[in-house]
């Protein structure tokens, strides 16, 4: 494993992690079907990337999480930032107990290509079909905590690799009335404790295990390259979602899930 391809897979997790096509399958497809050895980097390269791509939000929303860690310290006060900071502890509840009672299971075994194929199938059809239902109109002002639970199932959901944390909240989100691109902001605030959990987890496993300084260097670049690519992402599909449908995600996610059948068919 080079830099060069280091950087790559920094791209790609930069690009995929916001965009509804799955950061996880293009990680495990890019591993597995250009031959890259994934027990040499494995779920902790992952989430190095997943660290760039956190820094990409933090930057982004800057204001927003600041105004929402300063509400913390008053978490039952009245405002936007402390009602926000309630809505994203109750849409993480899923992804904690999930994370806890499954995550080993989804490792172990569901990190597949084969299963990249179905899930990424699966959720083209979500955003196809979402795209051709009643009207869109709800801002973030009228998140409920119902809303948020439910926004908080679907990004639990994307805990199997394919599914996409913001394809499958926002299909959710509209499917209770939102617009596109407030899913998809909510969708990107809440993904923050995730990622930080998900980075800790890992952390601790390489604190334990230790990390050689050719891997820390691989580490470094995919997460640089993440955290420049995902900013840029970010800045772009917000503004893409006020006029634009998904349907161009969805077709895309089709073509890939049949270059992987047809990978795995000829393979």
């Amino acid at each position: 494993m080079s830099l060069f391809y280091a950087a790559l897979l920094g791209v790609i997790q930069g690009l995929t992690e916001f965009l509804p096509i799955s950061s996880s399958a293009h990680l495990i497809l890019g591993r597995t079907l250009l031959g890259w050895d994934a027990d040499v980097l494995g779920l902790a390269f992952d989430v190095a990337c997943h660290v760039g791509t956190l820094l990409a939000v933090v930057v982004y929303f800057w204001k927003d999480l600041v105004g929402m860690a300063a509400a913390a310290f008053r978490p039952f006060g009245a405002g936007e930032a402390a009602r926000r900071d309630r809505l994203v502890a109750v849409g993480t509840l899923p992804v904690v107990v999930l994370g806890v009672t499954a995550a080993d299971y989804i490792e172990a075994h569901l990190r597949t290509p084969a299963v990249c194929a179905v899930t990424l199938t699966l959720g083209a059809l979500g955003l196809l079909l979402v795209e051709r239902l009643g009207p869109r109109t709800r801002g973030e002002s009228t998140i409920t905590y119902g809303d948020a639970l439910a926004l908080g199932v679907a990004q639990a959901a994307a805990l199997v690799p394919g599914v996409s944390r913001s394809g499958a909240t926002i299909t959710v989100g509209m499917l209770k009335g939102l617009r596109r691109e407030v899913a998809a902001r909510f969708s990107f605030l809440m993904g923050v404790p995730a990622i930080v959990a998900a980075a800790a987890k890992e952390g601790k496993v390489l604190f334990e295990t230790g990390l050689s300084g050719d891997a820390a260097g691989l580490f470094a670049v995919g997460m640089v390259t993440s955290a420049a690519v995902g900013y840029l992402t970010i800045k772009f599909f917000l503004r893409y979602l006020v006029s634009h449908r998904l349907d161009v995600f969805a077709y895309y996610r089709l073509v890939l899930a049949a270059v992987v059948v047809a990978w795995l068919l000829a393979t």
